[in-house]
This record gives C-alpha cells, sequence and structure tokens, in this order.
C-alpha cells in the first residue's frame, strides 16, 4: 500500500494523473524514484503512439533579449488547448524562442532543409574528398558525417540546448511530449535582429 504524501509528491514531479502515479509506486513498490522512471517510459510510450496525431492547438511566444536588437517568434503546437495553457508547455515556448534567438537556426530539423542545399553540400564535400582513394562506402559515410555536422548548426531540433548542455532541442521536445502524452512540435519560427 503506498501513501498519499508520496502520490502527491510523484503528481507534483511529473503532472501525471493521480491513478498513474499510484499505480506507478505501486509497481515500483513504494520507491518514488523508480516510479518516476516508470512514468516516464509510459509518458515516452504514449507519445510515440501520437506521432502521427494532429497538432491543432498551440502557442504563438516571443523573446526579446535585453538590448532589444534581437528577438524571436515561435510558434510550438500540441493537441489540446489543456497543454496549451499549461504553464510549463508556455515555459517551454519561452526557452524554445530564447534559443532561437540565441542560435540563430536557419531550419526546424533536417527534414525541413531544401534538397537543393543539401545536394550543393554533397557535391562540394565530394569534390573535397575526390583525390583520397577511399573507398566509395567510406566517401558516403564522410559526407554523411560532414552533412550532421553542418547542419547541427543550423537545425533547432539538433542545437544543444542552451540551458542544459546535456541534451538537444530534439530531446527536449520529446521529453515534454512523453511528460504531456501528447505530440508537440515547433510549426515555425523567425528570428529578428537589427
Amino acid at each position: 500500500m503506498v501513501n498519499i504524501e508520496d502520490i502527491q509528491k510523484l503528481r507534483e514531479q511529473t503532472q501525471a494523473p493521480v491513478m498513474e502515479c499510484k499505480k506507478a509506486l505501486e509497481e515500483a513498490k513504494g520507491n518514488l524514484e523508480k516510479a518516476n522512471q516508470i512514468l516516464k517510459k509510459k509518458g515516452e510510450l504514449r507519445a510515440e503512439k501520437k506521432e502521427n496525431s494532429d497538432t491543432k492547438s498551440g502557442v504563438v511566444e516571443a523573446y526579446i533579449h535585453s538590448n532589444r536588437r534581437l528577438g524571436a517568434l515561435v510558434e510550438l503546437r500540441c493537441e489540446t488547448d489543456f497543454v496549451a495553457n499549461n504553464a510549463e508547455f508556455k515555459q517551454l515556448a519561452y526557452n524554445l524562442a530564447m534559443q532561437i534567438t540565441a542560435l540563430d537556426p536557419k531550419y526546424i530539423s533536417f527534414n525541413k532543409v531544401p534538397k537543393e542545399i543539401i545536394e550543393a553540400k554533397e557535391k562540394e564535400y565530394a569534390e573535397e574528398l575526390k583525390g583520397t582513394n577511399k573507398p566509395p562506402e567510406i566517401i558516403e559515410k564522410i559526407i554523411k558525417g560532414k552533412l550532421e555536422k553542418e547542419f547541427q548548426d543550423i537545425c533547432l531540433d539538433k542545437q544543444i540546448f542552451i540551458k542544459d548542455e546535456t541534451k538537444n532541442i530534439e530531446q527536449l521536445i520529446k521529453e515534454a511530449a512523453a511528460k504531456f502524452g501528447e505530440k508537440i512540435e515547433v510549426s515555425r519560427f523567425i528570428r529578428f535582429h537589427i
């Protein structure tokens, strides 16, 4: 039997429903840390199932730098108004706007980079490696690695989060999706600079 205080603590930490907190604590035999991990795993599984869901709700958030010469707007989408009105979701949107202001990404993800730009970079790297006498499969791997490195800096989802260097933006969004149990995505952004 788990006690109500532990259920309340777990709920405060995870924002999970009371009954899920109770079940997780029972499964973890009262261990808060294990229960937290159980809820995190369940949230990740729920978020994966909703990968193809429509994001009909969300927020538009702004960040203006203290010098008033830099700023960004970001549209962060989710499935329901319930999540869109959550303070943590709004904070995530604010943090993303701050990230965009600070690191100036050009694209949301590698999938959003125009094919012409990728093909031009592939040709450029292939030219660099032309006289190296390396097998074609090695050259292909080198080109892929160079592309990933190149686009890591300009694709928002691959950038290291400025407030926590242990994760990138893609991981940050996945964690939020797992926590809220909904699909969460950046649908667009714009950065302003004077």
